[in-house]
């Protein structure tokens, strides 16, 4: 089956919406459109000169970044500049890019996570919470030939989805009973008369962000002129998200040990380690956070963190950290291109399940700035 790009997209936002990204962050799509088919796409950690010569050579349709392209406002577009001519090759051959940046640390399942999984640190929460999804129930009143093939249509449009299980429902039984006037247009019985028919009673619960989705879904498989259906909102069940991961290891480790652990991990030539005054004998329960996340040590030390691992750390606040008591690991940002092969892998499974006629391929090429000496 041949794919249109808001296709693709559309399946991408299910698993990694851009409403969980953080105030300000400039997700979604920079360059191109996604009105168009797609026979190629190609995941990158980076949108670089080097990146977008990849992408032409193999003839890439859509690039998909974790780093948005144009984080800050571009002020000329000149391709006598090699920063700002990859825009215009990128136009020119009719690349679209569209960028999740800090929703693909937050999701579940997500960046965060995958490191976590790479460091073998086992029962994790997240180190700073962002959101809370409430959930809502719907409850729509059909014929009763009609509750599974409503029931299947909620389903799809993402109710009854509640932890390990999908399409969980309620269906209860019973007697609808109605007259319709002159001016209706009734799907069963005749105009001035009461009529009652066996009904069935479908309830779903659903996030509340997909509601939309949801009434939408129920409508169209309605077979009624107007639908009797009540929305709820629920107290008792709520999705928190969050930036970061805190969790043990199976096993404590002694610092040097840990460390050696994490270069090996993310097969890095070297990094940079704030070590406190006193340094602790063994390591057993790990914060982390992709990218630049120094902003958050006071939480990885407010979690009871014996290491905190994040990239890009501040000279003056390697110096606040250091007094802590809690052990810093720089990995580098680089460590993100962990993101690459785990959503190629991610989109393959889509593939697989939708019958997609794509091809997706993970970038080769290094952005990483940095080298060793």
């Amino acid at each position: 089956m041949q794919m249109q790009g808001n296709e693709f997209i559309q399946r991408f936002k299910q698993y990694c919406p851009e409403w969980l990204a953080e105030e300000g962050d400039p997700v979604g799509l920079h360059i191109g459109t996604l009105n168009k088919k797609v026979d190629r796409i190609m995941m990158s950690l980076d949108v670089r000169p080097a990146v977008v010569e990849e992408a032409i050579a193999k003839k890439i349709d859509l690039l998909i970044v974790k780093h948005p392209p144009i984080f800050r406002p571009v002020s000329r577009l000149t391709t006598d500049d090699v920063q700002t001519k990859m825009y215009a090759d990128l136009i020119k051959h009719d690349i679209a890019v569209y960028a999740a940046h800090t929703n693909m640390d937050i999701i579940h399942n997500g960046l965060n996570d995958w490191f976590c999984e790479e460091l073998d640190v086992f029962d994790t929460d997240y180190l700073i919470h962002t959101h809370t999804i409430k959930m809502k129930k719907i409850a729509v009143y059909v014929p009763q030939n009609d509750a599974k093939k409503m029931r299947n249509a909620l389903a799809e449009a993402g109710a009854g989805e509640q932890g390990n299980y999908t399409a969980t429902s309620f269906t209860v039984n019973g007697t609808g009973r109605f007259t319709p006037n002159g001016e209706a247009n009734p799907t069963i019985g005749s105009l001035n008369r009461p009529e009652q028919v066996q009904e069935s009673k479908v309830e779903m619960i659903f996030p509340e962000t997909k509601q939309a989705a949801v009434v939408a879904a129920m409508l169209a498989a309605h077979p009624y002129e107007e639908p009797a259906y009540d929305i709820y909102p629920l107290d008792n069940l709520a999705e928190n998200y969050g930036i970061g991961r805190v969790g043990e290891l199976k096993e404590a480790m002694t610092t040097e040990e840990f460390i050696v652990k994490v270069k090996k991990t993310f097969d890095l030539e070297g990094l940079r380690v704030v070590y406190p005054h006193i340094v602790k004998e063994n390591i057993k329960r790990v914060a982390i956070c992709g990218g630049s996340g120094e902003k958050f040590y006071r939480e990885a030390l407010a979690a009871n963190a014996d290491v905190y691992i994040t990239g890009d750390v501040y000279y003056h606040t390697a110096h606040d950290m250091q007094e802590t008591g809690m052990l810093v690991i720089d990995p580098g940002h680089y460590i993100e291109s962990l993101c690459k092969e785990k959503m190629v892998t991610l989109f393959n499974q889509w593939k697989n399940e939708e019958g997609w006629n794509v091809d997706f391929f993970v970038s080769e090429t290094s952005t990483n700035p940095f080298s060793f000496k």
